[in-house]
């Protein structure tokens, strides 16, 4: 064999060969929707490179972009990686002092921002002395001390590839940083590669040039799940949201531009179910074959209530550490003729493993569980696209000395492989010596009707140790009381997992990606 590197520049190169006539749409904070190709986009992403090197960046470089799904951030997902350097996305929802600290964590030398977000950068600006500041502009030109992005493209001699090695960095990413200041996760060009070629396979993300891809899960998080890189590689129409995410432009888009597969976290989804109940004649989504929705657990009644609009959805699991995709849950044959009942029960779970990612979960002894669908423990998960340790050496406690990472998310196994989240580590509910999901908890509560978010949290008992607290918020226009929440809850659970209180709130905090922030939740009622 030829040994070839596998680099994230073959995905650039086959886009530009294979499919330079392929559509990458953006759509602009302003509403206006521009349309470009991925011959374009490659084309653009030599000359950015070629800029980029004038500007000093050179062979593993940081460069950090704080831009939203658009054309100038695939370009330079193209660009940085292609040349050697390291692309580093941030996310503009985190706080100043947190964005202080990532880039100089990770020691950014270059930043590009969206004109858009230059309030967000001035934040935490003046923290870190970046070596160059690039703005996109959309309305017209960049502020004084920065360089206009589109002037430096324009002005630029086409780069060659270099070649590189698969094992050298790529891109980087930073997880959300629930627990403790966040972590660098540092992706190699083999890992990109591997997970783009895997996303694509069809029991899996199931990503080919007839499809149109909409993003909605952000760019500058967990890669946007590896998605444009994989609709790269395939050569499907890629569709870029820009900043307007809300239900009604993301169904508006769906429909305008058939689109046939989307992704993003549930609360989007939620969002959007709600308005295509409210409003069901109004869109057009008979190309849409897929929602991909991943960052928390997915209710039945999301299922349910997309079915009824004949829109499926499909659950996947990752984490910033595995790239992210780590597996997907697609309705297995030999449940094609079950009852609904069945089939909801297995689509509600996190899938198997995707092809070359290994898992296994222990227990609080360290003992390997049974793949039986009774035993619980803590998943550990490996592969080519999974972290072995964090940027400058921090959380070095995630991982095995055998090579395993301790992603904190407590399952069950089935015999065939299934996973089944029951709880983030953190989050179970450990009453009497018993545990206690809160995962089945706020997936049951979430499934009454005047209910739209539910959050169950552990607080402290003297009798118990902990008990589950939850924390509702109704439908607008509905009331529901504890006792009925209580009543509904015992439909499926004895007497001893029900909360012993409800608390009530308009809408439940979530992190920047979208997960409920049960911390603050624990500091606003657990002492309560």
């Amino acid at each position: 064999m030829t040994g070839d590197q596998l680099t994230v520049t073959s995905i650039v190169e086959r886009a530009e060969k294979f499919h330079a006539d392929r559509e990458v749409v953006s759509r602009r904070s302003s509403g206006v929707t521009d349309r470009t190709t991925y011959g374009a986009c490659a084309r653009r992403a030599r000359r950015l490179a070629g800029a980029l090197s004038d500007l000093g960046v050179n062979e593993g470089d940081r460069v950090a972009t704080l831009l939203w799904n658009q054309s100038e951030h695939l370009e330079l997902y193209f660009a940085v990686p292609a040349m050697g350097a390291v692309i580093h996305t941030l996310n503009p929802r985190l706080f100043p002092d947190e964005l202080a600290f990532i880039v100089e964590d990770a020691e950014d030398s270059v930043i590009v921002v969206d004109e858009t977000l230059l309030e967000v950068f001035e934040t935490f600006r003046s923290t870190y002395d970046f070596t160059h500041i690039i703005v996109v502009t959309h309305t017209g030109r960049a502020p004084a001390g920065t360089l206009d992005y589109e002037s430096l493209v324009a002005g630029a001699e086409a780069a060659d590839w270099p070649a590189l090695d698969e094992n050298s960095a790529a891109a980087m990413c930073y997880t959300s940083g629930t627990t403790g200041r966040p972590k660098g996760v540092v992706y190699s060009h083999r890992a990109l590669v591997l997970h783009s070629l895997v996303a694509a396979l069809p029991d899996q993300l199931a990503v080919s040039a007839r499809d149109t891809v909409l993003p909605v899960v952000p760019m500058f998080h967990a890669n946007a799940w590896g998605l444009p890189y994989a609709a790269a590689l395939a050569g499907a129409r890629l569709v870029l949201p820009g900043p307007r995410v809300d239900a009604e432009s993301v169904l508006d888009l769906c429909s305008y531009e058939q689109v046939t597969m989307t992704a993003g976290v549930p609360t989007v989804w939620m969002a959007m179910l709600a308005a295509l109940d409210n409003e069901p004649e109004r869109w057009q989504l008979t190309e849409l074959d897929r929602l991909i929705v991943g960052g928390s657990a997915v209710p039945r009644a999301m299922f349910e209530g997309f079915d009824r609009h004949g829109l499926t959805v499909v659950q996947a699991w990752g984490m910033t550490e595995t790239a992210p995709l780590g597996a997907v849950c697609r309705l297995p044959s030999r449940l094609d003729q079950s009852n609904a009942d069945e089939q909801y029960n297995y689509r509600a779970r996190q899938g198997t493993a995707t092809p070359l990612f290994h898992i296994r979960a222990r227990d609080e002894d360290g003992n390997t569980i049974a793949w039986d669908d009774a035993a619980m423990g803590e998943l550990e998960v490996r592969g080519p696209w999974v972290a072995t340790g964090y940027h400058a050496g921090r959380g070095a406690d995630s991982f095995t000395a055998d090579g395993w990472f301790k992603t904190g998310d407590v399952v069950r196994i089935d015999p065939h492989g299934c996973i089944r989240i029951c709880d983030r580590s953190k989050d179970l509910v450990k009453s009497g010596g018993e545990w206690i999901s809160s995962v089945d908890l706020e997936n049951k509560l979430m499934s009454h009707p005047a209910v739209s978010q539910a959050a169950v949290i552990a607080v402290p008992d003297n009798r118990w140790g902990e008990r589950p607290l939850a924390v509702v918020a109704r439908r607008p226009g509905t009331e529901v009381s504890a006792d009925e929440l209580r009543a509904h809850l015992a439909q499926e659970f004895a007497k001893w997992q029900l909360p012993d209180r409800f608390e009530f709130v308009d809408a439940i905090p979530c992190t920047a990606t979208g997960k409920f922030k049960k911390t603050d939740l624990r500091t606003q009622f657990a002492t309560v």
